[in-house]
């Protein structure tokens, strides 16, 4: 459904130009500009299928290091800065207490990616996401909280499934940018890759997700 109903969509906008169809400038250039960014969203969305594969087949190849996560969440945050801004919602890190974990670092910034975007997402306009972390007894964790509104509390074990499609607040298709809801299972793969587990619960005035990760020794 995701591939099929953008891939109709831009047939049929291309074949009004083609045909000659759609003529004035105006409407001529919004066409291609929105060929373009449904082209761009199928993209992701590859290779959103192709990483969920690789978790799937088992077939992730980890190269485990010590990993600064306060290095991963601040580019994560500048990767991610420019949708927020236009969705005027703020980010904001904690100052200190950044643990550094074992983990494969273009994995676990791909976690932490996931997590912000999917919070910002489905965060409403003026709204707020928060990122923190910390030490525990099993190893290290972090969290990024938003204002979403919460999720009903029957879809909270669910959220992290392939696909999965909750209530219309945090459905991907009601919301620019939206992918086919792997995000979360990817981040899901990732993380048990690592040795580690991630939860979803409803906090305050939105949502907190929280991964735990091995601590790097020393």
């Amino acid at each position: 459904h995701d591939l099929r109903t953008p891939l109709s969509g831009m047939r049929a906008m291309a074949e009004a130009l083609e045909d000659g169809v759609v003529r004035d400038p105006d409407t001529v250039a919004r066409y291609h500009g929105q060929i373009r960014a449904e082209a761009d969203r199928m993209s992701r969305l590859v290779d959103d299928l192709f990483e969920l594969s690789r978790i799937n087949a088992g077939a992730l190849q980890l190269a485990m290091t010590r990993v600064p996560l306060s290095d991963v969440v601040s580019d994560a945050i500048a990767a991610t800065a420019p949708v927020a801004a236009g969705r005027r919602i703020r980010i904001i890190a904690t100052e200190a207490g950044w643990p550094t974990v074992t983990a494969s670092e273009p994995e676990l910034a791909r976690v932490v990616a996931n997590l912000l975007m999917n919070s910002v997402r489905y965060t409403p306009p003026d709204g707020t996401v928060w990122v923190d972390a910390g030490h525990d007894p099993d190893g290290a964790w972090l969290a990024v909280s938003d204002t979403c509104g919460g999720i009903p509390e029957g879809d909270l074990a669910r959220v992290f499934d392939v696909a999965f499609r909750g209530e219309r607040a945090r459905t991907p298709g009601a919301h620019p940018g939206g992918g086919g809801g792997l995000g979360l299972a990817i981040v899901r793969g990732l993380v048990e890759a690592h040795g580690g587990r991630v939860l979803a619960s409803n906090f305050g005035p939105g949502c907190r997700f929280v991964v735990h990760l091995p601590a790097s020794p020393g």
